[in-house]
């Protein structure tokens, strides 16, 4: 896998995709938005990956749309982009809800977490992404903006639907009307970061994590629960209920609950096969 624009490498089982455009902040383009895809794919394909890890080069995690693009988009007119983006369009995965498949949600019907590593600015399109990351781990150094409003946009790719769901109605209104910063203590008492760690050891921290989730837990649970967790969102109760209690006997068959048990009555490391 060619890539120009960003970086790919697999240790201990976690898949690393690093946004490397550290002189332009990791202003987002169509080549980082097309290696991203096929890195995330290309993990995902992979048994030796079980967990996948998105961060950025340098000081900033993705300082939004790359404002040449912006231009573009301004001198053409959406009807433009709403052609290229059109030509983008992938093939549909069966089994997948099509809510989870298209421009950036896909990250949401990928079977193993994907984590943000947010270890500088994060803002308008680069927190949309960040959004539809599982998990958002934050360097105190992280400063988080909506910025739409600002530059004449609304909130896009459904983040209108997205960011809700992670700080709650009256949070999201603020930060898309106001377009304000805030500093990762504050993301993280709205429940934007899940996790926030000193700069200094930031990115130690975040492998220290995402190695644990790759090794400790069961590839087949995180999957299923990733799964129950998002189509849930479109469930009521008893939906989500009746669902839990089919995968739920399920689990009981799989290899990964013999061994789940066995690990722990033998007081050992465990050793999942994600079946």
């Amino acid at each position: 896998m060619q890539n120009h624009e960003t970086l790919y490498q697999v240790a201990d089982r976690v898949a690393t995709i690093t946004l490397n455009r550290p002189d332009k902040l990791n202003a987002w383009t169509a080549v980082m938005e097309q290696e991203v895809r096929s890195a995330v794919e290309e993990a995902e394909r992979h048994e030796n990956v079980r967990a996948i890890v998105l961060t950025g080069a340098g000081r900033g995690f993705c300082a939004g749309a790359d404002m040449s693009l912006l231009k573009n988009v301004a001198d053409r007119g959406l009807d433009q982009r709403a052609k290229e983006q059109a030509l983008e369009a992938r093939s549909q995965r069966s089994g997948i809800r099509s809510d989870f498949q298209k421009k950036y949600s896909y990250f949401l019907g990928v079977g193993k977490p994907v984590i943000a590593a947010i270890n500088g600015p994060v803002v308008g399109l680069g927190l949309v992404i960040a959004l539809y990351c599982d998990l958002r781990w934050a360097s105190e150094a992280a400063r988080f903006s909506t910025t739409f409003a600002r530059r004449g946009l609304v909130a896009e790719y459904g983040m209108a639907w997205m960011l809700p769901r992670i700080v709650g109605v009256p949070n999201a209104l603020d930060l898309l009307l106001s377009a304000r910063t805030i500093d990762a203590a504050e993301a993280l008492r709205m429940g934007l970061a899940n996790q926030v760690f000193p700069a200094e050891i930031f990115l130690s921290k975040v492998q220290e994590n995402a190695r644990e989730l790759a090794s400790m837990v069961s590839p087949r649970s995180l999957r299923v629960m990733k799964r129950q967790v998002y189509d849930a969102m479109f469930q009521n109760l008893g939906e989500a209920f009746e669902i839990s209690e089919r995968e739920m006997l399920e689990s009981v068959r799989s290899d990964d609950f013999k061994e789940g048990v066995a690990h722990y009555l033998e007081k050992r490391a465990p050793s999942f096969t994600g079946r």
